[in-house]
């Protein structure tokens, strides 16, 4: 029978303190080096909008050294990792086991208490972006009793063993590619002015970045946004901003305009990008399709995803009152 009892402690001390512009450069190479890594975590990207969100990032040092991060941001006495990310937990790299994540955890929130912090809203991070299993914060969040506070339904596929697209879909995708030609493209502007246009004629919503930020950002990293579109006649009527990491693919803005949807543009775009840009990846990630703090579900948004061949990851938030 395996031993469960707990282990002498190592003498690890955790010191956390907050990020300063100093540390920067160990930041980056921390985000880098994590097994959860993502160029969104990077401080390019955090700070892009930092006129919007008061950084709380925090880093834990031991033994001298940066050893785990928390990209967050302050809201009067709460805590967010990170309000302008869909996601970013606690990231450290592979010699963080599951005892030492408890240990940095617990000395992030006594951090936190200590500066006046009431609640922590955890962003984790979704399985489908680790390079290598990196699931000890989730136990470590059980372990301090947070609850399971939303859990969005996000449509995903494995590009390498792909589930078959639907009749329809087939069917769709088959016509699209006749009369639509698909292209990468940095006419951000352009597409952004369709995708605003969509958004605000069927949800009532606009995009999150403008297209001002968009092209910002795409210029800082440009191997990780890109931008397909389609055109028909050579007219613009389609198009998908991608958010590429080393693992995932993920379609971070699809839109199209009426003529663009009469004629399937964004089934040729998808399409092409599943079989053929983003063929190696291990997920191609459709992102979410839930709605009111993750209750409600918009199906037809889902199966529409689900057609492709994609099928359901979850991303989860979870509190802690401190």
């Amino acid at each position: 029978m395996t031993d469960a009892r707990p282990a002498p402690s190592g003498g690890r001390a955790a010191e956390v303190r907050p990020y300063a512009d100093a540390d920067r450069e160990a930041w980056d190479d921390l985000v880098d080096r994590s097994r959860s890594s993502h160029f969104m975590f990077r401080r390019g990207y955090l700070e892009y909008h930092r006129d919007r969100f008061q950084d709380a990032s925090l880093v834990v040092i031991e033994r001298g050294r940066p050893v785990a991060l928390l990209p967050a941001s302050r809201h009067g006495d709460e805590v967010r990792s990170h309000g302008g990310l869909t996601f970013g937990g606690l990231l450290y790299d592979d010699e963080a086991g599951g005892r030492a994540t408890v240990e940095r955890l617990e000395a992030v929130l006594d951090h936190l208490r200590a500066d006046g912090v009431r609640r922590l809203l955890y962003k984790a991070v979704p399985h489908i972006y680790d390079r290598v299993p990196a699931e000890e914060d989730l136990f470590a969040l059980h372990r301090i009793g947070a609850a399971l506070v939303r859990r969005d339904l996000s449509t995903t596929l494995r590009p390498d063993q792909p589930i078959a697209y639907t009749k329809g879909r087939r069917h769709a995708v088959a016509k699209a590619r006749t009369a639509v030609t698909v292209a990468e493209s940095d006419d951000y502007g352009p597409f952004m002015e369709i995708e605003t246009a969509a958004l605000l004629a069927r949800h009532g919503l606009r995009p999150v970045h403008t297209a001002a930020e968009l092209q910002l950002l795409a210029g800082r990293f440009p191997d990780n946004i890109r931008l397909f579109t389609g055109t028909l006649h050579g007219e613009l009527v389609a198009g998908v901003v991608v958010y590429e990491t080393p693992w995932v693919a993920h379609a971070q803005y699809i839109g199209a305009t009426d003529e663009g949807r009469a004629v399937g543009a964004t089934d040729a775009i998808i399409d092409h990008l599943i079989g053929t840009v983003y063929a190696a990846k291990r997920f191609f990630d459709f992102g979410i399709s839930t709605y009111d703090e993750g209750r409600q579900l918009n199906e037809g948004l889902a199966r529409n995803k689900e057609s492709f061949g994609g099928r359901t990851v979850v991303y989860d938030h979870y509190a802690v009152d401190l």
